[in-house]
């Protein structure tokens, strides 16, 4: 059988963002002393999450999304997860701005729901609780990147 487009894919004439597809970059895990659990499991957690772009092909751009988890019990680094889930993009007809705004909240939207399964696998293979990341609020945090910059470009000028 022959493969043939269909008449709808043709059309698209529009700005477009699909997804092309997403996978797991990298990630790394370490527990310098192990699941030395004495009871009194109430860490600190910390988390720190990047996202960054790179055009691959005309139209084509992969986002991702670095998710870095650390959790410390007192003194002591309990363990430091960190994943890379990244995506291709295809992003059609979009002006810079749209891309922007898409890289930086639509993209990683789609993303961290396979970030925080990858996270949460490896927490718990590595012996410890069952641990889920919290929701993120990309919209946010793009608003407010995008104020840091307007502040600093402010405070240049002056």
């Amino acid at each position: 059988m022959e493969n043939q487009t269909t008449p709808v894919a043709n059309e698209q004439t529009g700005p477009m963002l699909a997804v092309q597809s997403v996978y797991l970059k990298d990630c790394s895990y370490e527990a310098p002393k192990g699941p030395r659990l004495d009871g009194n499991w109430n860490p600190q957690i910390s988390l720190d999450i990047n996202t960054t772009a790179t055009v691959v092909a005309p139209d084509v751009n992969e986002v991702v999304l670095t998710v870095t988890v650390g959790a410390k019990q007192g003194d002591a680094t309990a363990f430091l997860v960190e994943v890379k889930q990244a995506g291709l993009f295809v992003m059609r007809g979009l002006n810079a701005e749209d891309t922007r705004r898409a890289i930086g909240t639509v993209c990683p939207n789609m993303l961290f729901p396979y970030a925080r399964v990858a996270v949460s696998g490896l927490v718990t293979q590595g012996g410890f609780p069952n641990f889920v990341l919290p929701p993120v609020d990309f919209n946010e945090l793009f608003a407010r990147g995008l104020a840091q910059q307007a502040q600093a470009a402010q405070g240049a000028a002056n």
